[in-house]
């Protein structure tokens, strides 16, 4: 496989693209439930395929761009919260990156590119 494409589709552990990726798929199969049961399916579904398809593959890129940031701002900080709270903003940041997945996943793979780059760069010298 071309080095450009295992630095980026490849730089994220097996672990976490398994896992961001199953939470990318349960949205898509809600969204695509919800869809399918009011007015109008048909129409809906042909032109929905590709997008449920490209979000779903893209959203754990988007979600480890988003990761990224937020650890940048929020540094090795913990905070304390209770779970109720947590848990809505955690689910509301999982939507949000995946709908926007298409628009935020370059920024991840890009990202991806350069630091697998210039890893392979440092162990080759």
């Amino acid at each position: 496989m071309p080095p450009i494409l295992t630095d980026t589709f490849g730089g994220l552990s097996v672990s976490y693209y398994f896992r961001q990726f199953s939470f990318g798929l349960a949205i898509s199969a809600l969204l695509y439930f919800v869809i399918t049961q009011g007015q109008g399916a048909e129409q809906m579904q042909v032109a929905m395929w590709p997008f449920l398809i490209l979000n779903t593959l893209l959203y754990p890129y988007a979600r480890f761009s988003y990761e990224q940031v937020v650890g940048f701002v929020m540094g090795n900080n913990t905070f304390y919260i209770p779970i109720i709270i947590m848990l809505p903003v955690k689910l509301f940041t999982i939507i949000m990156c995946w709908g926007w997945a298409i628009l935020i996943a370059p920024f991840g793979l890009i990202y991806l590119y350069f630091y697998h780059r210039r890893a392979r760069r440092q162990i080759s010298s």
